[in-house]
């Protein structure tokens, strides 16, 4: 039985965040070792988590937004100190999108099943995930994300 929970804060050990489409819970946390099940979105749990971590969501966009210029799909850094990075699949808002966290992915490919629109994920602890995106998106979510980690690790190194 999935035991679904109120809320989650981002950790160490988060993967990714997958919307779902449940009526219980509405995001899918994949950790190093366990699956949860949460009843906040994906937005609310990055939202809560940024403020744990004394700042706002909108406060770490915005600082985003003017170092890079990135206006869409804008990387989250939300703890530099602990290298929580993320960054979505899609808008924000939008319904589909997933957050996956940087610094615990080891590749990407193309899934079989489509081509054009799935990727997998494969993760540090070899756990796999599949995402209604591209290759093509992720590697350049990845690479504008790893813009932001190298530029906030000379920041606070």
């Amino acid at each position: 039985m999935k035991e679904i929970l109120s809320s989650y804060q981002v950790n160490n050990h988060t993967l990714a965040l997958l919307p779902a489409k449940h009526t219980d819970y509405y995001t899918i946390v994949y950790e190093q070792d366990r699956t949860l099940y949460i009843t906040q979105t994906p937005l609310e749990i990055i939202k809560f988590s940024c403020l744990y971590y004394f700042s706002s969501y909108e406060g770490r966009r915005e600082a985003v937004v003017h170092e890079f210029g990135y206006k869409r799909k804008v990387p989250i850094s939300i703890d530099p100190k602990q290298n929580l990075f993320t960054f979505p699949t899609y808008s924000p808002e939008n319904y589909n999108c997933a957050w996956i966290f940087y610094h615990h992915i080891r590749n990407i490919k193309t899934a079989t099943t489509n081509p054009m629109r799935k990727s997998i994920i494969t993760f540090i602890n070899e756990k796999e995930v599949e995402v209604d995106v591209s290759t093509f998106v992720l590697e350049k979510q990845m690479s504008r994300t790893a813009i932001c980690v190298r530029r906030f690790g000379k920041m606070i190194g």
